[in-house]
């Protein structure tokens, strides 16, 4: 059985590639505004465990919205960072990548809070397994953390401090800003 995590660099999936140290790593630049800082982050950790990591580029940011593509917020939106159907265009593009691979499963760090969200639900993640299962490759689409909040995976990975440091967590820049909701989970 092998493995992939979409990888944002943020804490979440810093936290689960530590704990889980999956086969492969794929951080999606889609073309949100921090998606440089992302991979900076992303290819750091990747390197400092030992785990291949791999890039995609599909620059959405035309049709994204809210303060991660610089766009105005849609009327939909409950939060200024909401991006419509993200995850489920992340986890399409990233398996689109793991079938040629041999990966079988696809892990997303989706956690307790991201239930605000339609797709940071559990229900949401099965619904997309199944959806995804049954296509080419049998793949399966897992949320291993969404259960716990950010801090009870932060604690039950182990990651150590020096690791989490290198993770990116801003939604609007290369850098940290310190004030968006990235930084307030």
């Amino acid at each position: 059985m092998s493995s992939a995590l979409l990888m944002s660099g943020g804490l979440d999936s810093t936290a689960l590639l530590y704990w889980l140290r999956p086969e492969l790593a794929i951080t999606v630049d889609y073309g949100q505004l921090a998606a440089s800082g992302e991979i900076r982050s992303s290819k750091k950790i990747c390197t400092k465990l030992g785990v291949r990591h791999k890039i995609i580029s599909a620059n959405c940011r035309a049709i994204g919205t809210g303060i991660m593509s610089g766009n105005p917020a849609s009327d939909f939106a409950a939060k200024a960072e909401w991006w419509p159907f993200r995850n489920q265009l992340l986890v399409t593009l990233a398996c689109m990548l793991c079938i040629d691979l041999g990966v079988d499963r696809v892990l997303i760090g989706s956690v307790r809070t991201d239930a605000e969200y339609m797709d940071g639900r559990k229900e949401f993640v099965e619904k997309l397994s199944a959806l995804v299962s049954s296509q080419e490759g049998g793949i399966k689409v897992e949320a291993p953390a969404i259960g716990m909040t950010t801090e009870e995976l932060i604690k039950s990975s182990g990651v150590p401090p020096p690791i989490l440091a290198l993770s990116h967590s801003c939604l609007r820049s290369e850098y940290g800003c310190g004030e968006c909701r990235g930084y307030m989970k």
